[in-house]
């Protein structure tokens, strides 16, 4: 079994409970707009953890030249594509359409929205994720990232973590509801939807399936 912790979108600022919250990850998966280049240092070198990452549209030259546009790989038995602009199901953006044609991912991640979305799109078999905006800059509302493993080909333990200013609360609160039962299979999926005001909740989810 392979633990994600999934963040995007930090615009320099890196909140210090991040690393306690990835500690138990086996890697990390960055969706872009780090800011800078000693943010991308540090949460590598702070957790002592592989980091696979694509650069954002305001990532300068020093991150362009570490990590690419699109990420394309395995994991486990998941096919996993990262790119920083993706959109969402059914509202891809025109570059990505193709290139899901082509790879047929079961896992797509995105960013650059600075809204966090779990969406399943039905016509391509495919989980979407955007963990939404872990920095301060932008017009989000809340700052959030995603915890979760891929165990062969079942994506699970999905948890969506919110930072704030007090103490992270295990358990359905302010800021952290996680899952607790059942295999999602297809439409089963629900959309979870958090940032700028938009409020879908759904508690229960945790493992996909393909």
């Amino acid at each position: 079994m392979t633990r994600i912790g999934l963040i995007s979108d930090t615009h320099g600022f890196l909140d210090e409970k991040v690393f306690s919250l990835f500690e138990n990850c086996n890697e990390i998966w960055h969706a872009g707009d780090f800011g800078n280049i000693t943010l991308a240092n540090e949460l590598k070198e702070k957790t002592g953890l592989p980091v696979k990452a694509v650069f954002g549209n305001i990532d300068g030259q020093d991150i362009r030249s570490l990590y690419p546009e699109n990420e394309i790989f395995k994991c486990e038995e998941v096919k996993v594509f990262i790119t920083h602009i993706g959109g969402y199901p059914p509202n891809y953006n025109k570059r990505i359409k193709p290139l899901l044609d082509q790879h047929q991912p079961q896992l797509f991640i995105s960013g650059h929205s600075h809204i966090l979305k779990i969406m399943y799109d039905e016509k391509r078999n495919c989980l979407h994720m955007n963990p939404g905006a872990a920095g301060k800059q932008g017009w989000h509302k809340v700052r959030t990232i995603i915890r979760f493993a891929i165990e062969g080909k079942e994506i699970k333990d999905c948890e969506v973590i919110e930072l704030g200013s007090g103490e992270l609360e295990l358990g359905i609160g302010d800021l952290h509801w996680a899952s607790t039962t059942a295999i999602l299979r297809g439409r089963q999926a629900p959309t979870i939807c958090i940032g700028a005001g938009q409020e879908d909740r759904e508690l229960g989810i945790r493992n996909w399936a393909f």
